[in-house]
């Protein structure tokens, strides 16, 4: 079996699986504590590599400038709102809205990189998976509540975090080291997640250490984030970013079959429907048809 295609599965398999390990820790955790500290444990391992490997670090005051808002966007509001939105919804349909990812990105990228513009078949894509998004409201909406309704919300709108600090990457911080990058990111992002948190949640050392939660943590810091950061920029450099981008569709059906076989989370027919239409217009958009060029 070829060793990209492994490695594609097994991040496949760990972020569709890190969605449970989320929804285990904030049984026990405030939402923005329990981010800060998955990125603080994550960060030491990831800076432990960089010194130990003796890669190199960023040495403009302009990268340090780019990584500091990367890590508030991509990681400070992200995962913040992830946490937070998390704790209102299932496991599984958390997933599904944060696979909108490629469908903002199509946007930034429109305006951020001239190579990638947008095209009438993304543009369809957007717009299926707008109305998945939106059959998934009215299903909050009507059928879970408000508090449900603001937890997808939070899930779409870290989306569009995410999706808006990938494009940033792509065009101003290529030339930086991988793990230098997602070492630098996530210490910038983890210092506001543990300072409000702390401001609004109360003090980290009074947490219940539950072995659940302690669980959840180190599942999230070192195979969720540490490790798969490693394997998932390993993978950039070896395949195309399309194929990389494919792992949008399929961690979400990996999340929904584990919140159901282990949480007994519930999939309605409109989030079924919704989520099916949000992985559609997905792929619309990042799926692209060879040019036929003869017989």
């Amino acid at each position: 079996m070829n060793n990209d295609f492994v490695i594609w599965l097994v991040l496949c398999l760990i972020w569709g699986s890190t969605w449970i390990f989320i929804k285990l820790g904030l049984d026990d955790w405030p939402p923005l504590t329990f981010a800060g500290l998955r990125f603080l444990l994550a960060a030491i391992v990831l800076w432990l590599v960089v010194i130990v490997q003796r890669r190199p670090v960023p040495r403009t005051r302009r990268d340090w400038l780019n990584l500091a808002w990367i890590g508030c966007t991509a990681f400070a509001l992200n995962y913040g709102l992830i946490f937070w939105g998390e704790k209102r919804i299932t496991s599984g349909l958390a997933s599904v809205l944060q696979a909108m990812i490629p469908a903002f990105g199509l946007i930034f990228a429109h305006y951020y990189l001239p190579a990638e513009r947008i095209t009438w078949r993304k543009l369809a894509g957007v717009a299926v998976g707008v109305l998945g998004v939106g059959l998934i409201f009215y299903d909050q909406m009507a059928f879970e509540g408000r508090d449900a309704l603001w937890g997808s919300l939070a899930l779409v709108t870290s989306a569009a975090f995410v999706a808006y600090s990938n494009v940033f990457v792509k065009r101003y911080c290529q030339h930086l080291d991988a793990a230098a990058l997602a070492a630098g990111q996530m210490s910038f992002g983890l210092l506001p997640l543990l300072l409000v948190g702390t401001i609004c949640e109360g003090n980290p050392l009074r947490l219940p250490w539950t072995t659940s939660a302690l669980l959840a943590l180190l599942y999230l810091s070192l195979i969720g984030s540490a490790l798969a950061f490693l394997l998932y920029y390993w993978l950039v450099q070896r395949v195309a970013v399309t194929k990389t981008m494919l792992i949008a569709l399929v961690t979400p059906v990996v999340a929904l079959l584990i919140g159901a076989l282990t949480r007994g989370e519930k999939v309605s027919w409109r989030i079924a429907v919704g989520s099916a239409a949000i992985l559609a217009g997905i792929s619309l958009i990042i799926v692209h048809r060879k040019p036929v060029v003869g017989k």
